[in-house]
């Protein structure tokens, strides 16, 4: 990883939804975590001393800030690492967050929540893009999601999007990326999540423990498919921090 291992400041957003798999990853690469749990008394520091942001999924609306006091300064430090050219990652709700934080706009997916392995449908600008173009091949991600970004930030590049045009990455800034699929889950950490939308499932019809099997049967190839991403975040992570001990 060039310029060795850098400090990523983790916001985390429930027990629920750790880093998981992919903080695992980043820890391969050198990387150190400092993962903040606000929803439990977690201060959020500063981005002085970080060279990478990382913001995970949760339960919660990107523009439930009333509810929940720590998006309001999450969105804050956001932008902060934006100007600053701070990589940034936003996973599922992080996506949003980053999105709504930037002036674009969070919705309630009008075709109904995302669910389990779904093809990634890349655009050609991911293919050069500086963190994706290593992962821009098809593949499939796990994604568990009610929301999607509905409007992209001004200045934002759509990376990837379902047949439908549901938006599945984004480049926010030109060190700012979101994707709403989960590259850190698997089904240790899907099962609550299941618990937790099984009456609605249920009445929906959706099995949840073919769907869970599904995915634990596809475990090689989605450490394979997401593992190089974590390497190539690294990497950003990385770069930043040497350009600042320059």
């Amino acid at each position: 990883m060039t310029g060795g291992a850098g400090t990523i400041l983790v916001v985390q957003h429930e027990d629920d939804c750790p880093p998981a798999l992919f903080g695992d990853w980043l820890a391969e690469q050198g990387c150190r975590l400092d993962t903040r749990r606000p929803y439990a008394g977690d201060g959020l520091p500063d981005l002085e001393g970080y060279d990478g942001l990382l913001v995970l999924g949760g339960p919660m609306g990107a523009d439930d800030d009333a509810q929940h006091h720590w998006l309001g300064p999450t969105k804050e430090r956001i932008r902060t690492a934006v100007e600053s050219g701070m990589p940034t990652l936003g996973i599922c709700l992080g996506h949003q967050l980053i999105a709504s934080a930037l002036g674009g706009q969070v919705v309630r997916n009008p075709f109904g929540q995302q669910l389990g392995l779904l093809d990634v449908g890349w655009t050609d600008n991911a293919r050069d893009d500086a963190l994706l173009a290593p992962v821009a091949t098809p593949r499939r991600g796990v994604q568990w999601n009610d929301d999607v970004v509905g409007r992209l930030p001004d200045g934002a590049t759509l990376l990837a999007c379902t047949e439908r045009g549901e938006i599945q990455a984004a480049r926010f800034a030109p060190r700012a990326w979101g994707v709403q699929l989960h590259p850190e889950v698997d089904t240790a950490v899907l099962r609550p999540w299941a618990a937790s939308d099984q009456g609605s499932h249920e009445a929906a019809g959706i099995d949840q423990e073919a769907l869970l099997a599904d995915i634990d049967g596809a475990r090689d190839e989605l450490d394979a498919a997401w593992r190089p991403l974590a390497a190539s975040f690294a990497e950003q992570v990385g770069q930043f921090r040497a350009g600042r001990r320059q």
